[in-house]
Protein backbone atom coordinates (compact mmCIF):
# COMPACT_ATOMS: atom_id res chain seq x y z
CA UNK A 1 0.00 0.00 0.00
CA UNK A 2 1.14 3.54 -0.71
CA UNK A 3 0.40 6.67 1.25
CA UNK A 4 0.01 10.16 -0.17
CA UNK A 5 1.32 12.71 2.32
CA UNK A 6 0.34 16.37 1.82
CA UNK A 7 1.81 19.20 3.86
CA UNK A 8 -0.83 21.61 5.09
CA UNK A 9 0.78 23.88 7.66
CA UNK A 10 3.72 26.26 7.36
CA UNK A 11 6.89 26.97 9.31
CA UNK A 12 5.69 28.67 12.47
CA UNK A 13 6.21 26.88 15.82
CA UNK A 14 8.05 23.78 14.67
CA UNK A 15 10.51 21.88 16.78
CA UNK A 16 13.86 20.82 15.38
CA UNK A 17 12.90 17.11 15.08
CA UNK A 18 9.73 18.04 13.17
CA UNK A 19 11.71 20.31 10.83
CA UNK A 20 14.24 17.55 10.16
CA UNK A 21 11.53 14.97 9.54
CA UNK A 22 9.67 17.23 7.12
CA UNK A 23 12.92 17.78 5.24
CA UNK A 24 13.59 14.03 5.12
CA UNK A 25 10.10 13.50 3.72
CA UNK A 26 10.87 16.27 1.17
CA UNK A 27 7.87 18.28 2.34
CA UNK A 28 9.58 21.66 2.39
CA UNK A 29 6.55 23.82 1.51
CA UNK A 30 2.82 23.92 1.95
CA UNK A 31 0.70 21.97 -0.55
CA UNK A 32 3.57 19.67 -1.49
CA UNK A 33 2.73 15.99 -1.86
CA UNK A 34 4.90 12.87 -1.74
CA UNK A 35 4.00 9.23 -2.36
CA UNK A 36 5.65 6.93 0.17
CA UNK A 37 5.36 3.22 0.93
CA UNK A 38 3.56 2.19 4.09
CA UNK A 39 6.52 0.89 6.13
CA UNK A 40 7.26 1.11 9.86
CA UNK A 41 10.01 3.68 9.24
CA UNK A 42 7.76 5.99 7.24
CA UNK A 43 4.90 5.38 9.68
CA UNK A 44 7.05 6.75 12.50
CA UNK A 45 8.14 9.74 10.44
CA UNK A 46 4.59 10.61 9.47
CA UNK A 47 3.42 10.18 13.06
CA UNK A 48 6.03 12.71 14.18
CA UNK A 49 4.79 15.36 11.73
CA UNK A 50 1.08 14.58 12.10
CA UNK A 51 0.34 18.15 13.22
CA UNK A 52 1.62 19.57 9.92
CA UNK A 53 0.49 17.03 7.30
CA UNK A 54 -2.41 14.87 6.24
CA UNK A 55 -2.05 11.38 4.76
CA UNK A 56 -3.94 8.33 3.63
CA UNK A 57 -4.07 5.42 1.18
CA UNK A 58 -4.12 6.63 -2.41
CA UNK A 59 -5.89 4.81 -5.25
CA UNK A 60 -4.42 4.01 -8.65
CA UNK A 61 -6.82 6.46 -10.34
CA UNK A 62 -5.67 9.30 -8.09
CA UNK A 63 -2.00 8.39 -8.63
CA UNK A 64 -2.47 8.38 -12.41
CA UNK A 65 -4.26 11.73 -12.41
CA UNK A 66 -1.66 13.22 -10.05
CA UNK A 67 1.25 12.06 -12.20
CA UNK A 68 -0.37 13.17 -15.44
CA UNK A 69 -1.54 16.61 -14.28
CA UNK A 70 1.08 17.66 -11.72
CA UNK A 71 4.00 15.35 -12.48
CA UNK A 72 4.09 16.11 -16.20
CA UNK A 73 4.36 12.42 -16.98
CA UNK A 74 3.43 10.88 -20.34
CA UNK A 75 3.15 7.30 -21.57
CA UNK A 76 6.20 7.82 -23.80
CA UNK A 77 8.31 9.07 -20.88
CA UNK A 78 7.27 6.14 -18.70
CA UNK A 79 8.02 3.63 -21.45
CA UNK A 80 11.42 5.18 -22.21
CA UNK A 81 12.59 5.63 -18.61
CA UNK A 82 11.20 2.62 -16.74
CA UNK A 83 10.08 -0.97 -17.04
CA UNK A 84 6.42 0.04 -17.24
CA UNK A 85 4.47 0.39 -20.47
CA UNK A 86 2.17 3.28 -19.54
CA UNK A 87 1.29 5.77 -16.84
CA UNK A 88 -1.68 3.61 -15.83
CA UNK A 89 0.52 0.51 -15.31
CA UNK A 90 2.98 2.58 -13.29
CA UNK A 91 0.16 4.15 -11.23
CA UNK A 92 -1.27 0.72 -10.38
CA UNK A 93 2.15 -0.53 -9.28
CA UNK A 94 2.71 2.58 -7.14
CA UNK A 95 -0.72 2.29 -5.50
CA UNK A 96 -0.11 -1.36 -4.63
CA UNK A 97 3.33 -0.57 -3.22
CA UNK A 98 5.20 -2.55 -5.88
CA UNK A 99 6.94 0.53 -7.31
CA UNK A 100 8.07 3.95 -6.16
CA UNK A 101 8.30 7.31 -7.87
CA UNK A 102 12.06 6.78 -8.18
CA UNK A 103 11.46 3.89 -10.63
CA UNK A 104 10.87 6.40 -13.43
CA UNK A 105 14.07 8.29 -14.20
CA UNK A 106 13.60 12.04 -14.31
CA UNK A 107 10.36 12.10 -12.30
CA UNK A 108 10.53 14.50 -9.38
CA UNK A 109 9.77 12.98 -5.97
CA UNK A 110 7.70 15.97 -4.83
CA UNK A 111 4.45 16.91 -6.53
CA UNK A 112 3.43 20.53 -6.10
CA UNK A 113 -0.29 21.02 -5.69
CA UNK A 114 -2.65 23.99 -5.61
CA UNK A 115 -4.63 24.85 -2.49
CA UNK A 116 -7.86 22.83 -2.53
CA UNK A 117 -10.91 24.23 -4.26
CA UNK A 118 -13.32 25.16 -1.51
CA UNK A 119 -10.43 25.60 0.91
CA UNK A 120 -9.41 23.62 3.96
CA UNK A 121 -11.91 23.01 6.76
CA UNK A 122 -9.59 23.69 9.70
CA UNK A 123 -5.80 23.52 9.50
CA UNK A 124 -5.31 23.27 13.25
CA UNK A 125 -7.61 20.33 14.03
CA UNK A 126 -7.28 16.62 13.25
CA UNK A 127 -9.39 15.08 10.51
CA UNK A 128 -11.46 13.03 12.96
CA UNK A 129 -12.47 16.25 14.75
CA UNK A 130 -13.69 17.93 11.52
CA UNK A 131 -10.28 19.33 10.66
CA UNK A 132 -7.69 18.58 8.00
CA UNK A 133 -4.61 17.28 9.80
CA UNK A 134 -3.55 13.70 10.38
CA UNK A 135 -4.66 10.37 8.99
CA UNK A 136 -7.69 10.46 6.71
CA UNK A 137 -7.62 7.05 5.00
CA UNK A 138 -9.29 6.90 1.58
CA UNK A 139 -10.53 10.49 1.95
CA UNK A 140 -7.07 11.66 0.81
CA UNK A 141 -8.16 10.90 -2.75
CA UNK A 142 -10.96 13.48 -2.55
CA UNK A 143 -8.56 16.10 -1.15
CA UNK A 144 -6.00 15.45 -3.88
CA UNK A 145 -8.75 15.66 -6.49
CA UNK A 146 -9.61 19.14 -5.19
CA UNK A 147 -5.92 20.14 -5.18
CA UNK A 148 -5.22 19.15 -8.79
CA UNK A 149 -5.87 22.20 -10.91
CA UNK A 150 -8.19 21.50 -13.82
CA UNK A 151 -7.84 24.11 -16.53
CA UNK A 152 -11.08 25.45 -17.96
CA UNK A 153 -11.73 24.36 -21.53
Amino acid sequence: MTWAVVRIRGKVRRSAPVTDTLRMLRLTRQNHCVLIPETPAYRGMVQRVKDFVTWGEITAEAVAKLLLKRGGLTDAAVKANSRFKSVWDFAQAVAKGEATVADVKGLRPVLRLHPPRGGFVATKRPFRDRGDLGYRGKEINELIERMIFEEAA
